[in-house]
């Protein structure tokens, strides 16, 4: 049966990509950075396992992280291998870091991670001076050794990745001069941002549409306090949650709401959902809010492709939006999607043909036909291929379908939102 409405007000974990982030430029940064707010997830918690083995002192002190930060260059030679579990962020960032640092590392994930492209940042990291061996097709486990120093670069992404763009720039705060990217579509910015707030001497200009982003180098980063604000990637399960189950009536606290991120939002706005933006505010640098979400009435769209950069991790649960919306809902330009923990596109369209959605798989995206608000079959059980997206969108299939949703695995949801089922509970209790 379908689930009761949801209501009340929750707050979800902090937003993973800051989360890393603070880490990451608190131990480069001279002296104590505090973190409240930080995502205690697993992808998390490998970012600060792989700093703690380069010399970097990190603590708990009540509901803060206290980073004890070494300074640019003045990172350590790991003793072991370092483990990222699930995480490409933490994995590419911290190539980044390291290939203008004088040591080596060897990187190890899980069976998913280790499928995933690093080809992508090996090439540029490797003209600035870095050297890899990866395993065969680019993946990991992989040993780098960095370079100190670096060589300079300016590097035109050939694909729109925050994470790319933000190894090439943290491998530049340790390479003497200056170092550019440049963006020919905009990603997420938290690493600018960032870097400016932990000062940075890092600049950001238009040019010809595209964004140039400098970075000079010798940097002293100087330590900050850091507020991680709620995950918007998190709250688009609950917002989507909220838009299609009757009755819905939900607040979701302290919502991360960066342009560069919040593409989910302004989707299903324009497919009729009811989301209030309360109590704007900006904390960190970042904007943020509160969302009110009642449920209503959704319809089909085509989805501009222009938007996937700043959505790209919501389109499993998108889909979901889409499955029960009226009429068709197209997306396209979505490769991206087929390198992410698995092909995202093909499991989440195998997992929704399975509960009863009719659909169509092209290259790069999904033509969904939505139920017309009327509640899925369901039945089954999901493959989730390791991937937390994929288990936390199907469940919210679960919510509204008739004879529930059975998932292979939930155990990848704790990567990224390891309260998600105690969370969901409430809101629907």
């Amino acid at each position: 049966m379908p689930s009761p409405p949801l209501t009340g007000r929750i707050r979800v974990p902090g937003d993973k990509s800051i989360s890393h982030r603070s880490l990451m430029f608190g131990a480069l940064a001279v002296g104590r950075t505090r973190i409240s707010g930080l995502l205690e997830g697993e992808d998390v918690l490998a970012t600060a396992a792989a700093i703690r083995a380069m010399g970097v002192h990190i603590e708990r002190d009540g509901d803060e992280w206290v980073v004890h930060g070494v300074g640019v260059g003045g990172l350590l030679q790991p003793d072991r291998a370092l483990d990222m579990g699930n995480s490409g962020t933490s994995t590419r960032l911290l190539m980044g870091v390291i290939a203008s640092h004088g040591i080596t590392a060897t990187f190890t994930g899980d069976a998913s991670l280790s499928k995933r492209p690093m080809n992508r940042v090996i090439d540029p990291l490797s003209t600035m001076g870095a050297s890899f061996t990866p395993s065969p097709g680019g993946t990991l486990p992989l040993t780098m050794e960095g370079m100190q120093p670096a060589v300079p670069i300016t590097y035109r992404l050939p694909v729109a990745s925050a994470q790319v763009k933000s190894a090439v720039l943290l491998a530049g705060l340790n390479t003497p001069g200056t170092t550019t990217v440049i963006e020919p579509v905009p990603t997420r910015d938290h690493t600018e941002r960032m870097l400016r707030g932990f000062g940075a001497e890092l600049t950001v200009e238009e040019a010809d549409g595209e964004r140039v982003i400098r970075i000079h180098s010798p940097a002293e980063l100087r330590p900050c306090d850091i507020a991680v604000p709620g995950d918007p990637s998190s709250a688009a399960f609950f917002a989507v949650a909220a838009s299609v189950v009757p009755g819905s009536d939900l607040v979701i606290e302290n919502v991360g709401l960066n342009p560069t991120r919040d593409g989910i939002f302004r989707t299903l706005e324009l497919m009729g959902a009811d989301i209030e933006k309360l109590d704007e505010r900006e904390v960190g640098g970042e904007p943020v809010a509160d969302l009110h979400v009642k449920h209503s009435h959704l319809r089909g769209i085509e989805v501009d492709p222009a938007i996937a950069p700043s959505m790209i991790d919501e389109f499993p649960i998108l889909f979901v939006a889409a499955a029960m919306a009226e009429g068709t809902t197209t997306t396209s330009g979505l490769e991206e999607l087929r390198v992410k923990e698995s092909d995202r596109l093909s499991a989440m369209a195998t997992a929704l043909q399975e509960v009863g959605v009719t659909l169509e798989e092209t290259d790069d995206g999904l033509i969904i036909e939505g139920s017309h608000g009327e509640p899925l079959p369901g039945g089954g059980t999901i493959a989730t291929h390791l991937d937390h997206r994929i288990a936390m969108s199907m469940a919210i299939a679960g919510l509204v379908s008739r004879k529930g949703v059975e998932i292979d695995s939930t155990e990848p949801i704790a990567t990224s939102f390891p309260n998600f089922a105690a969370l969901l509970a409430t809101a629907s209790s």
